[in-house]
C-alpha cells in the first residue's frame, strides 16, 4: 500500500486503520483518533482477519489539526486477528500503533517513521515478537497506559521479546509513558542511542509501577552507544529494572534479520 505520487514522500496518504471489538481502557465503545470510526467492546478473541506480508509506504497524512494517520493503526483489535510480517516505511507519524485490544504483533518492521516507530497504549494486552525498528524520529517503542488517566483499567499488559532498536532516537529506545503499564521485555538489542528508557519525572503512575516491579527488562544489550549515554533517566529508587546481557534482538543484532529478506524496503 503506497503513494500514487510520481515522487513519493512521507504523509502522501493516510494509512491502514483496523477497528475491532476487543477491550480497551477508553470506554466500552470509543471513537478512533483518525477516521472517526467506533471500536472496542468485550470480545477479547475478536477476529478482524489476517494481515501478512504487507508493506505500508509514505503514510501519515493529516486527518485534522492535531491528528495524523499512522502507517498501521489497530483500534481494539482482538486476538483472533493475525498481524505478521508488516513494515511501515517512511511514514509521517507513528509506524505501527496498538490502541488497546488483545492482538499480537509478530515480525514487525518500522523504518524511518516521523514520530514513534511502534506505539501501544489504552490497555493493549498482547505479545510483540521479532520487531526490527530503525530510523524513527522520536521513541523506538512508546508504551503507555492512558493519556488521560494513567491508572485506567484494564492496564496495558505487554510482553515484548526479540526486539531490535537502531538509533538515533530522541525519546529513548523505550518511552515508558502515561502510567506505562505492566511490561516484560526480553532479548532487546539497542544500537546507537543516547538513552535507553525514558520516564518523565512528572509521571507519578509510571513511577509507582516501576517501584512495584511492573517493568522488567532482561537480556538487554546496548551497543555503539552515543556519547553521554544513560540506560534510563528514571530518578526513582528502583534502578535495577534493566538487566544487561548478550542479546540477538530481532535476529542479527543491529543488522536486518533474515526474516526481512524479500518483502521489506530500505533496510
Amino acid at each position: 500500500m503506497t503513494s500514487g505520487a510520481a515522487n513519493p514522500s512521507a504523509s502522501d496518504w493516510g494509512g491502514l486503520v483496523v477497528c475491532g471489538k476487543a477491550p480497551t481502557n477508553v470506554g466500552d465503545v470509543a471513537t478512533s483518533e483518525v477516521a472517526d470510526l467506533t471500536y472496542g467492546g468485550t470480545v477479547s478473541n475478536d477476529n478482524s482477519g489476517s494481515i501478512k506480508y504487507l508493506r505500508i509506504e509514505y503514510s501519515g497524512a493529516t486527518f485534522n489539526s492535531s491528528k495524523e494517520f499512522n502507517g498501521l493503526s489497530l483500534f481494539g483489535v482482538g486476538s483472533g486477528t493475525t498481524v505478521e510480517y508488516v513494515q511501515s516505511f517512511e511514514g509521517g507519524d507513528d509506524g505501527i500503533e496498538f490502541f488497546g485490544g488483545t492482538v499480537n504483533g509478530k515480525y514487525l518492521v518500522s523504518t524511518n517513521s516521523g514520530d514513534d516507530s511502534i506505539d501501544f497504549a489504552d490497555g493493549w494486552a498482547g505479545t510483540g515478537e521479532y520487531w526490527y525498528i530503525s530510523g524513527g524520529a522520536k521513541a523506538g517503542i512508546e508504551g503507555s497506559n492512558n493519556g488521560d488517566n494513567g491508572n485506567a483499567s484494564p492496564v496495558t499488559n505487554a510482553t515484548l521479546k526479540n526486539i531490535t532498536v537502531v538509533g538515533p532516537v530522541t525519546e529513548g529506545a523505550l518511552y515508558f509513558k502515561e502510567g506505562g503499564g505492566n511490561f516484560t521485555v526480553d532479548n532487546l538489542f539497542v544500537f546507537g542511542v543516547n538513552l535507553g528508557v525514558k520516564v518523565k519525572s512528572t509521571d507519578a503512575e509510571a513511577a509507582v509501577r516501576i517501584e512495584s516491579g511492573n517493568l522488567v527488562m532482561t537480556n538487554v544489550e546496548f551497543a555503539d552507544s552515543v556519547t553521554g549515554f544513560v540506560m534510563t533517566d528514571y530518578i526513582g529508587v528502583n534502578q535495577s529494572f534493566i538487566t544487561n546481557g548478550t542479546a540477538t534482538g530481532a535476529g542479527n543484532g543491529a543488522a536486518a534479520p533474515d526474516w526481512t529478506n524479500g518483502w521489506t524496503k530500505g533496510l
